[in-house]
């Protein structure tokens, strides 16, 4: 028997080193599992079985090298055995006692992937340890070196909680009560037992790193470059966009400061009293008494010469909304002109009259807010 020991540990170490490294490698404190089990123990051989079947107990603590392959240490006693025929009786509680350490094998996981849960477990499981017979009188207590080889059927509850049932031969190697002087195994020195137990493991278990394929990698750094290049254009095109604002800004500011060349020097060479202003009131378009001289000389002055007609530009002040300031400056031209035609029935033909917008022909802002008629000839 001895001669197939070696190559069945050379099988399992050999299964276990071809294991595949697609999951995350833990720690050393990861992954170690406890487990207690209760069932029955009896001879093998040369006794009844079910007759001569005692009640049993077994912990064990293992941990997972990997996904596959764990090792352990385990204690298994059976209670009470005084009854078998041919066992020399124990007078305490307690038959025999096996504690040694053991390598099991899943084969399920081991033909499944490396990481990731499975809801079944089925292996193997082999070990040796020290056993212990407890005697009753005078004879000394049988000590031995002992083998376990069994099987297990594991269902995986949750990820760390599972139940098992475990069947197992546990043999006494040593030579009493044989012919042989040597170590052997011998099915009448042999006790078989039948667990059913719970187990609950510790650690993270194994886990899978998350892998990529090149191809999408790749593509996604072109997108990032992509973007990358887009954002360089994007603050290109955004300091010529500030470039171009500093810039309007600036001939706004310019264009505020700067005095109207041209209504100026028609104000001063005004020499043939060509030119009457209409002043109006902030926010109105109402011709107010003390401006109606000026609308009666322009009357006046086109009754006089009936081939002159008058161009009215109606101004605003820079007070308030633009839109609306704009729409004020039309409204008072059109009050001069309304002024001419009811009033002293001049004709509307000769007469042109429109909003100007915003006047800064004078300094004070409140003159600005005036319709400028100029008679022509």
């Amino acid at each position: 028997m001895r001669k197939f020991i070696v190559p069945i540990c050379v099988f399992v170490l050999s299964l276990c080193s071809q294991a595949r490294e697609a999951y995350v490698r833990p720690g050393l404190g990861d992954n170690w599992a406890v487990g207690l089990s209760v069932g029955a123990a009896s001879p093998l051989k040369g006794h009844s079985f079910f007759t001569n079947m005692r009640p049993s107990l077994g912990v064990n603590l293992d941990k997972h090298l990997t996904p596959a392959f764990a090792l352990g240490a385990e204690m298994l006693t059976s209670f009470n055995s005084s009854r078998w025929p041919g066992y020399i009786h124990s007078s305490t509680a307690f038959d025999n006692l096996y504690a040694g350490v053991y390598g099991s094998l899943d084969l399920v996981r081991l033909a499944s992937p490396a990481c990731g849960s499975v809801p079944v477990g089925f292996g193997l499981q082999a070990g040796c340890g020290w056993g212990h017979d407890f005697h009753s009188g005078k004879l000394a207590d049988h000590n031995y070196f002992a083998t376990k080889v069994g099987l297990f059927l594991r269902f995986n509850i949750t990820p760390r909680f599972a139940v098992s049932l475990s069947p197992s031969v546990v043999w006494d190697m040593s030579d009493a009560r044989v012919s042989q002087s040597s170590a052997a195994y011998s099915a009448s020195k042999a006790v078989f037992n039948m667990q059913a137990g719970i187990r609950y493991s510790f650690g993270p278990g194994f886990t899978c790193p998350q892998l990529y394929d090149t191809s999408e990698v790749n593509a996604l750094n072109g997108q990032i470059n992509s973007l990358r290049a887009d954002l360089i254009t994007t603050k290109d095109e955004l300091q010529a966009v500030n470039a171009r604002a500093e810039a309007l800004a600036t001939e706004l500011k310019e264009a505020r400061e700067a005095k109207p060349e041209v209504v100026k020097e028609v104000m001063v060479n005004n020499r043939h009293n060509t030119v009457l202003d209409v002043f109006f009131l902030l926010g109105s378009a109402n011709i107010t008494p003390d401006q109606m001289p000026n609308v009666e000389r322009i009357a006046h002055y086109l009754k006089n010469h009936p081939g002159s007609t008058v161009v009215i530009k109606g101004y605003a002040s820079r007070d308030g909304n633009a839109k609306s300031n704009e729409k004020l400056a039309s409204m008072r031209a059109e009050a001069v002109k309304t002024a001419l035609i009811k009033k002293y029935g001049i004709s509307a033909t000769r007469i042109s009259a429109s909003g100007a917008g915003i006047g800064n022909m004078f300094e004070d802002d409140a003159w600005n807010r005036v319709s400028i008629c100029t008679l022509e000839n």
